[in-house]
């Protein structure tokens, strides 16, 4: 069931969810708050879990990684424990940035980043010689068109 928020909490969370480096003072005149509460709203909604962290978004072209690509792999066994072993693998990869488990016929989505080709065909080799992987099929990502929060806040849940 979802929280239960007010107007305030959810003008707290658009402006947030907009600039993570707000200030409080800022943030409090942004939703018509003084700042000891709106403090007190923005911890409550961290402690319930709706907020989960803070974080700066970097340019990784800026930062040499000039390769995104997407990766979709089927296991070979998709038991819990060969699922939760791939999973624990990817965590410690630095260059999969998301790892998402699907249904359907893809058990993992990744999404990576590189420096260079070479740098993803290596990848993709150590990816495709662990065990228990019975396919990886990938694609280069050409340009990204969209790249917004992971919560629309803008409007009901049924709005495309």
């Amino acid at each position: 069931m979802p929280a239960r928020l007010d107007a305030i909490d959810w003008a707290i969370l658009r402006e947030l969810q907009a600039d993570g480096s707000i200030t409080n003072v800022e943030l409090a005149r942004r939703v018509g708050l003084s700042a000891p509460p709106c403090l007190r709203r923005v911890r409550a909604l961290e402690e319930a879990g709706i907020i989960r962290g803070y974080r700066a978004l970097l340019e990784p072209k800026a930062l040499g990684y000039e390769v995104v690509c997407f990766a979709m792999v089927q296991l070979a066994a998709q038991g819990q424990a060969e699922l939760a072993a791939f999973a624990a693998e990817m965590r410690d990869w630095p260059m999969v940035r998301e790892c998402w488990t699907l249904s359907g016929e893809t058990d993992f989505l990744l999404k990576c980043v590189a420096p260079n080709l070479a740098a993803f065909q290596q990848l993709v080799g150590h990816l495709t010689g662990l065990p228990n992987v019975r396919t990886v099929r990938t694609a280069l990502a050409l340009d990204q068109i969209k790249d917004e929060p992971i919560a629309p806040l803008d409007g009901p849940a049924s709005e495309v």
